[in-house]
């Protein structure tokens, strides 16, 4: 009898099935334990329809969505540095104060020696990798717990600060090209054009990878999950660049306020370059072979020390570069700069992301998205309550969450054999 042809779509080879196999294959792992940043994207939408539906006329507004990002960079720059430390199951409890004592650096050197902006800014970043490298070699070859070494270090970048800027001093920022980081808007054009180049920069290289995969035979994500991602995508950055393009300020104000702020692009650097090394270059693969099982990965000849001096040093430089995103915003360095909740904000928006506190699991991903659920809380609470005891209690509660949902999720895994 000859086989009659049927109506069943057959992926090809190398093809992983449509979206309803893709929404299966992403249900069972998170059934598996592996939920990365899953509850932080529900908990920032859930955050964003509650004070939306309290205080809508003033958390929704243009001006309120502009704001966000510019309280939420540094967090998210800082987080960002963290994740590399916290990959390995390591913790920097002083990147706050690094951040500080190199924005100390960057004003010093501006304002008291003269530098252009470009030294003075390498100069910091070096002061970062420094303290970052001092870090490594104290936890990495001393073999001396980060936990300490990282108090003591909070402890002495404090002490540091006061002794560059003076107690109770200040040191204005008034260099423009440091300035407009944090104050200044991008040309309404260039916002568009750079909405393009990401959309059309994520649908070209996610192609691209799957037509290679294709190729060689391997398992590649069917092209309606692709276009899928790419819709949400584009409607993701084409509606958020729409709102920045709008006017800002009030019909009688005389300064016109519009575009993409000008940080966005910085995040967006780092965003894609960390990621890139994280998820495609053999020192990423380490990272997380150390972070899973630190033996194994000695064993099988990875150089477990000079890997884990190489994240502090990561750690460290991008706390340098939060501590110049802090000195634009306030225009000015001050002892406090880097301190109060940053560091707390910073561990608990990477940690919040999806970041595991275990180590062997997490994404520079989830510093951006962990990052703005911190910014909404810090921005949306004041405007329900201004007990300031409610937003620390509520924003320690939601870090608690996060730690015990990381918790369950690797207990889980550990259980499936995920």
């Amino acid at each position: 009898m000859t086989a009659q042809p049927t109506d069943v779509d057959v992926p090809a080879a190398g093809d992983t099935g449509g979206i309803g196999q893709a929404v299966r294959d992403y249900w069972a792992r998170v059934r598996g334990g592996d939920i990365g940043s899953l509850p932080a994207v529900l908990g920032l939408i859930a955050l964003i329809i509650l004070f939306g539906a309290l205080e809508g006329a003033t958390f929704l507004s243009i001006f309120n969505f502009a704001n966000l990002i510019n309280q939420s960079a540094a967090i998210i720059v800082l987080a960002m540095g963290l994740v590399f430390v916290l990959l390995l199951g390591e913790i920097d409890l002083s990147a706050g104060f690094a951040a500080g004592t190199c924005a100390a650096v960057l004003a010093v050197a501006l304002n008291t020696w003269e530098l252009a902006w470009p030294l003075a800014l390498l100069l910091a970043l070096l002061t970062g990798g420094v303290i970052g490298l001092v870090i490594g070699l104290l936890v990495a070859r001393l073999g001396i717990p980060s936990f300490v070494v990282t108090l003591a270090m909070f402890l002495a970048l404090q002490g540091a600060m006061l002794l560059i800027i003076g107690e109770g001093g200040t040191i204005p920022i008034r260099s423009d090209a440091i300035l407009v980081v944090m104050n200044g808007n991008m040309p309404v054009w260039a916002g568009w054009l750079l909405a393009v180049v990401i959309v059309g920069g994520f649908a070209l290289t996610t192609l691209l990878a799957i037509l290679r995969r294709r190729k060689t035979g391997l398992p590649a994500e069917a092209l309606s999950v692709w276009a899928v991602k790419v819709i949400a995508l584009g409607v993701l950055i084409f509606v958020a660049t729409y709102l920045l393009s709008q006017e800002r300020q009030l019909p009688t104000a005389k300064v016109v306020i519009q575009g993409v702020p000008w940080v966005v692009v910085v995040i967006l650097v780092l965003l894609v370059g960390l990621t890139f090394i994280l998820q495609r270059t053999g020192f990423g693969r380490h990272v997380y072979a150390v972070g899973g099982n630190r033996e194994a990965a000695r064993r099988a000849g990875i150089n477990v020390k000079g890997l884990m001096i190489t994240c502090f040093i990561f750690c460290s430089t991008l706390a340098a570069i939060a501590g110049v995103l802090l000195a634009s915003r306030d225009n000015s360095v001050s002892p406090t700069t880097g301190g109060a909740q940053t560091l707390l904000f910073a561990v608990g928006a990477a940690v919040i992301g999806g970041t595991s506190l275990f180590g062997g699991r997490g994404k520079i991903r989830d510093a951006v998205i962990g990052g703005l659920v911190i910014a909404v809380i810090a921005n949306g609470l004041p405007l329900i309550t201004q007990q300031s005891g409610i937003q620390f209690v509520v924003t320690g509660l939601v870090l608690l969450v996060a730690a015990s949902v990381d918790a369950i999720s690797r207990r889980r895994a550990s259980t499936t054999g995920a």
